[in-house]
């Protein structure tokens, strides 16, 4: 029995053309494209007829929650949730309990994930030694463990000099750094954006200063120290420009932002949704608006989840106390699909380097054989009741979109299919 997996009748989407062609996987390095193939007796075959076939997402912002907070995700659950949203591969962020700043907790989440045999999973290593801002931790050593970048994010390194020490000490291994942009002294206990609907709610702001100065300050640093850097989650029009700028002058800057930023604005606050408090927040339209711009001239270079799984229980409180975060990896796709390719602000080649080549780029890695099936013309309707991830906290929940993810293959096996 052949052990080949083909994939008919699709459209291709390549960095530079869509092409119908049938693809034979047979194993995680051997891929081959053709007009068609005489496809051997029993061989596994999809027919991808209708449906296009996308390299294999990447996410390079989730949250998996584990170790220490199984209740709202576990490695297991999240990697279901990101092969239902079409990710073959995803990097976990180490603000777990306790925070990934040590080889054997970078070789933990490697072999669970392994042994959960779904999506691909790389940790991200603390930058700081227990995520204090305080010591570096050692960065050289979880980066020989499989670390594939490193981040306090959640935490912003408040001290600037540190920051500094950080990116030379990271520029010796040719690491990544990645910043979480806010500064704490500046959004104090803000919890929604800083504007018009932050004073009808009767909510404290968070001003787009306390993300913007810190991409500038951290922008500056890398450039002093001449390595690279990559900024987590932009939200605002100042952001975006402080970047393009700096990308004009040369600066090895890189960065993302999600779904909900340019999908969304803080109007969801107005009915004081737990599940729609997230940081950085949601801004207005003009920063909506920019974020797209951003994504169509390449300034933003990848779209992340920032997938960030809350129980039931944790946001059923008061607006104030509830933690921010909302999920992400199995709306992500739809999103993109309604607020990006159907207005006409991207086509399918851009969305592919957004969701995936762009990602595999800056974070320097191989997978051959991972594919992402997806009917673009699908109508679909959010339903949490219905997604893997432990937890449903998104304020998508019932939202009508378009673009549904039909099969995901990871390493040349099928991980997820959807059946109609």
């Amino acid at each position: 029995m052949s052990k080949e997996l083909y994939i008919i009748n699709g459209e291709v989407v390549f960095p530079d053309k869509i092409k119908r062609l049938d693809i034979r996987i047979k194993d995680d390095i051997n891929v081959d494209f053709e007009e068609s193939f005489q496809i051997p007796k029993n061989a596994k075959v999809i027919d991808a007829k209708g449906l296009h076939v996308f390299h294999g997402f990447v996410d390079m912002h989730t949250h998996l929650r584990e170790p220490g907070q199984t209740s709202k995700e576990t490695i297991a659950t999240g990697c279901k949730s990101a092969v239902a949203g079409g990710f073959t591969t995803i990097c976990c962020m180490p603000n777990t309990k306790p925070v990934l700043d040590n080889v054997p907790l970078i070789e933990f989440v490697k072999q669970r994930a392994k042994e959960t045999n779904l999506a691909g999973v790389f940790p991200i290593g603390c930058i700081t030694k227990g995520q204090e801002g305080k010591e570096l931790a050692p960065i050289g050593s979880m980066l020989k463990a499989g670390a594939i970048a490193f981040s306090d994010d959640g935490k912003p390194i408040e001290n600037g000099g540190l920051m500094k020490n950080a990116l030379e000490y990271a520029k010796s291994f040719d690491a990544l750094l990645i910043s979480h942009p806010e500064d704490k002294s500046i959004a104090k206990d803000g919890v929604v954006n800083e504007g018009y609907n932050a004073s009808v709610a009767g909510l404290k702001g968070i001003s787009r200063v306390a993300e913007e100065s810190m991409i500038a300050r951290d922008i500056l640093l890398a450039e002093t120290v001449g390595t690279k850097i990559h900024i987590a989650h932009v939200s605002t029009k100042g952001g975006v420009e402080i970047i393009r700028n700096a990308k004009a002058r040369g600066v090895a800057v890189t960065c993302e932002t999600c779904p909900h930023y340019f999908s969304a604005t803080d109007v969801e606050i107005l009915d004081y949704n737990t599940n729609a408090k997230m940081n950085p927040p949601l801004r207005e339209e003009s920063d909506r608006l920019a974020i797209i711009e951003g994504l169509k001239d390449g300034t933003i270079d990848c779209i992340a989840t920032d997938h960030a799984p809350h129980t039931e229980d944790d946001k059923a409180v008061e607006f104030d106390l509830a933690p921010f975060g909302i999920t992400g990896l199995e709306t992500a796709f739809s999103l993109c699909i309604t607020y990006l390719v159907k207005p006409g602000y991207i086509d399918l080649i851009a969305l592919n380097k957004l969701l995936s080549l762009n990602s595999i780029k800056i974070l320097n890695f191989i997978k051959l054989a991972d594919f992402t099936i997806c009917d673009i013309n699908a109508k679909v309707t959010v339903d949490t009741s219905k997604h893997f991830s432990k937890s449903k906290n998104t304020f998508f929940n019932g939202r009508k979109l378009t673009g549904q993810v039909k099969y995901t293959i990871v390493d040349g096996e099928i991980k997820y299919s959807m059946r109609d």
